[in-house]
């Protein structure tokens, strides 16, 4: 039997779930979705990429769960079964003997909800678990100096919610979460074309807008394209041409959620360490810091230099892939994230 236990990062997120296995990187990157059906919708059909495939297109007798709500589980028998899947599928059945597992979570979550996300990785019989903030461990994959005795702002912009923090000698000084994030925004579209346009669109055609057509910010050159849906009034199909002008009009109060937060931590922040940041700049990171316009928007607001990290969407699992390469180090000099 092999049992090599290889030491693991994951970044359980509210819309993607990443793993990261020692000294094979990156192998696992799906959408955090779990497909059920049956008479009391508990029985396991398809999680992660099938399950994606599957949404908005399943039977009476299906249903596609969210098990990762704003950051926090939302139904703890499916977040279960779905770590324990992308466990196994990351390192296989006869991998998985007690290995070290490093767990991502949103900037000051409550030990309630800590405890609830250690115990579900719990089920796979995992023992040694680590849970690290989102922001240190995104600092951490954007090669910032998180250990130096300097501030460091990260606003880390995932599915379910925004962490905010300011960051020095290895800990979180000022920090905030809100359940804000690229699924709001999602939400925020579907609902301006259910207003304006009354008709009804789907999680992913709204993604869909989000990516081609979403800005925080006015494009300078207008761009448009056709959407499907259902129409609210009558049991027909209906299309309309949706432009970026639009997307922009209704994702513009999450953006401004998001600019809200930071100032903020800004204000709570010590004198010495906004200097830090007024000359470093803030640094965006998770797959919201794609979205047109984003760094500009918040550097206008703020009157702060904003940098997006490179690939920011892998910031956060490449942190915590830092710490597994180098375990016995931070073990060493006692800096390994406490235990879940």
């Amino acid at each position: 039997m092999h049992i090599y236990t290889p030491d693991i990062g994951i970044d359980l997120g509210s819309s993607n779930t990443m793993v990261y296995v020692r000294d094979r990187g990156i192998v696992i990157n799906e959408p955090s979705l779990v497909m059920v059906e049956g008479s009391n919708r508990r029985t396991l059909h398809a999680v992660g990429d099938e399950a994606a495939r599957s949404s908005g297109r399943t039977l009476d007798t299906q249903m596609v769960i969210h098990p990762i709500r704003n950051g926090v589980i939302s139904d703890f028998d499916m977040t279960a079964l779905m770590i324990k899947y992308f466990l196994r599928k990351a390192v296989g059945v006869s991998n998985v003997f007690k290995p070290r597992v490093i767990v991502s979570v949103p900037a000051g979550m409550d030990d309630i909800n800590r405890k609830a996300l250690a115990e579900a990785v719990r089920v796979s019989k995992i023992t040694k678990i680590h849970l690290m903030e989102k922001p240190l461990a995104a600092a951490l994959g954007s090669n910032l100096p998180a250990w130096d005795p300097v501030g460091s702002m990260v606003v880390d912009i995932g599915g379910g919610t925004t962490d905010v923090a300011v960051i020095s000698l290895g800990g979180l000084v000022v920090s905030q979460s809100i359940p804000v994030g690229g699924q709001k925004m999602d939400e925020a579209i579907i609902n301006h074309i259910k207003r304006e346009f009354k008709m009804l669109i789907g999680d992913r055609t709204a993604e869909h807008i989000k990516i081609d057509l979403g800005a925080a910010m006015p494009m300078a050159e207008e761009r448009s394209r056709r959407i499907r849906g259902r129409d609210l009034l009558t049991p027909q199909n209906m299309e309309i041409e949706y432009t970026s002008r639009q997307a922009y009009q209704a994702i513009h109060e999450p953006c401004r959620a998001i600019v809200k937060a930071i100032r903020w931590v800004l204000e709570r922040t010590p004198p010495e360490l906004c200097a830090d940041i007024l000359r470093t700049g803030i640094h965006l990171t998770g797959g919201g810091a794609q979205l047109s316009g984003m760094d500009q928007f918040i550097a206008t607001e703020l009157g702060i230099p904003v940098l997006v990290a490179r690939e920011p969407g892998d910031c956060t699992v490449q942190g915590l892939g830092h710490i597994v390469q180098n375990v016995s180090l931070y073990t060493q000099i006692g800096r390994m994230p406490p235990m879940g």
